[in-house]
């Protein structure tokens, strides 16, 4: 399954790939970059901001910058991924930054009810944001 994560709430996107992935399913997650955290931009990249003063560089808590990883580390955040069912359920989720070539010509999923435009207020941010207020080069 190809899902398209254009304008998708992070939490839900990643809830409902866990399921799948659970399942026995493959999952591919294009356009990484433009799913959307809510909240507040302040808080938000203030929380983050707190992530990163925290603990030694060379020794963690490690935060990914790149937004591919970033979506797949809270995606692994909703799996059980310390037990074998739940490495083996993070393995078959793959997340990448736009759409890859071997995946252009194959029909793309997206999720309705995870989308951002359903929520009340407006207050979001978007993945590729954050990363590069925490430091990516993208």
């Amino acid at each position: 399954m190809i899902i398209d994560a254009n304008n998708l709430i992070l939490g839900r996107l990643g809830t409902y790939a866990a399921k799948k992935a659970l399942l026995g399913e493959k999952i591919d997650i294009v356009n990484c970059e433009n799913c959307a955290i809510t909240g507040k931009r302040k808080k938000i990249f203030g929380d983050y901001d707190n992530k990163l003063k925290r603990g030694i560089p060379s020794k963690g808590p490690f935060t990914y910058r790149m937004p591919h990883r970033f979506v797949k580390r809270a995606i692994r955040g909703m799996l059980p991924y310390k037990k074998e069912r739940g490495r083996t359920a993070f393995k078959n989720i793959k997340c990448y930054i736009g759409v890859p070539e071997n995946l252009k010509n194959q029909k793309i999923d997206t999720i309705k009810n995870a989308n951002v435009e359903k929520i009340p207020n407006l207050n979001y941010v978007k993945v590729k944001d954050i990363s590069k207020h925490i430091g990516a080069r993208i």
